[in-house]
């Protein structure tokens, strides 16, 4: 990887954004890139916005991200992914998490969700995963996360060896086998849309 890539992940509290971010730069690092990451945690504990940053290369000068230079956003679901899109690259990807999450102000009243928000983002070429649906399917509705870290290596240059790696190194040793299923199933999932 001559260029630096820039990976942004959005989320809201509780949905693994900060595991997904884990993930992803132990596996950059153990494929012996350079890496350098950034986290916004804001109110994650009550549901709140949880932005992470992971840049990586061969030599990462700096964590920053300015608006419209990630190279790829994963957003966990799709409000975020709205709220986030001025921060894609032209030409950049979009990994979206089909899942629509209501926000406090919108579950009292006070905010309404944003209209069509699945059209906006298939407008802006976003890859729509199914994650939620997936990790219930393998069993484990909190395999979510692994779900879209498996769609995005899929998009980067390194072995699935080396990320099945990470995966087994970093998660609770009881969950690896389901998380090692996520992680598959993201990466097949992008395989048979590109073949």
């Amino acid at each position: 990887m001559e260029q630096t890539k820039t990976v942004l992940l959005c989320g809201v509290g509780g949905q693994g954004t900060i595991l997904a971010a884990d993930l992803l730069a132990f596996g950059c690092m153990e494929a012996g890139l350079d890496v350098k990451v950034s986290e916004i945690h804001g109110m994650a504990q009550r549901g709140g916005a949880v932005t992470t940053v992971v840049r990586i290369g061969e030599a990462v000068q700096s964590m920053v991200s300015d608006p419209g230079c990630a190279d790829i956003i994963v957003a966990f679901e799709t409000t975020e992914a709205l709220r986030n899109l001025p921060q894609l690259a032209e030409g950049g990807a979009l990994i979206v998490n089909d899942e629509a999450i209501k926000p406090l102000p919108v579950l009292i009243g006070a905010a309404s969700m944003p209209a069509d928000a699945r059209g906006q983002l298939s407008r802006a070429g976003a890859l729509l995963v199914p994650a939620d649906a997936i990790a219930r399917g393998l069993g484990n509705a909190k395999c979510a996360n692994v779900v879209l870290v498996g769609a995005l290596t899929a998009r980067l240059d390194i072995p699935a060896e080396v990320w099945e790696r990470a995966v087994a190194a970093r998660v609770p040793a009881h969950t690896v086998e389901a998380n090692l299923a996520a992680l598959r199933a993201g990466r097949d999932l992008v395989a048979n849309q590109e073949a």
